[in-house]
C-alpha cells in the first residue's frame, strides 16, 4: 500500500482521487466517486462536505451533531465497493464499509442511491 494511499481503497494517492472533491475543486463524476468520497469525508472528518453533497430524503436524516459527536469514537478501517451502476440522472452503489467503534471493529452494508440534480451528483438515501 502507498504512503498516501486514499481512504476509499481505490490504490490512488488520496492528492490524486478524492481530495480533488473534497476540495471542491472538481465534482464527483460518477455516483461511486461521489460514494468513495464521502466514506473518505467521514474518515477525514470533512463534515460541510458530506452535508454538501446530500440531498432528498438523505439529507433530513442526516445529523451532523451526532457525526462530529461519533467521529474520535470511529477508525474507517477499509471500503469494498460490490456494485455500483448508473443510468443518466441516477445510480446506486453497493458496498461494505468496516470500521472501529468505541474499539469493536464492524462492519456496514448498504446499498446507497443516487441523483443527478443540475448535473452534480448527491447520496440521497439507501436502498
Amino acid at each position: 500500500m502507498m504512503l498516501n494511499a486514499c481512504y476509499c481503497g481505490n490504490d490512488q494517492e488520496y492528492k490524486n482521487c478524492c481530495e480533488p472533491y473534497l476540495s471542491g475543486n472538481q465534482k464527483a463524476p460518477t455516483p461511486e466517486a461521489l460514494m468513495r468520497s464521502r466514506y473518505t469525508a467521514f474518515a477525514k472528518r470533512k463534515f460541510a462536505y458530506l452535508a454538501k453533497t446530500i440531498r432528498g430524503p438523505a439529507a433530513k436524516e442526516f445529523d451532523i451533531s451526532a457525526a462530529r459527536r461519533d467521529a474520535p469514537l470511529t477508525k474507517w478501517l477499509k471500503l469494498e465497493v460490490l456494485r455500483a451502476e448508473e443510468t443518466d440522472y441516477q445510480g446506486l452503489v453497493e458496498f461494505n464499509a468496516h470500521f472501529r467503534f468505541q474499539g469493536k471493529v464492524s462492519m456496514m452494508h448498504e446499498v446507497s442511491c443516487f441523483e443527478k440534480i443540475d448535473g452534480e451528483w448527491f447520496y440521497v438515501g439507501r436502498d
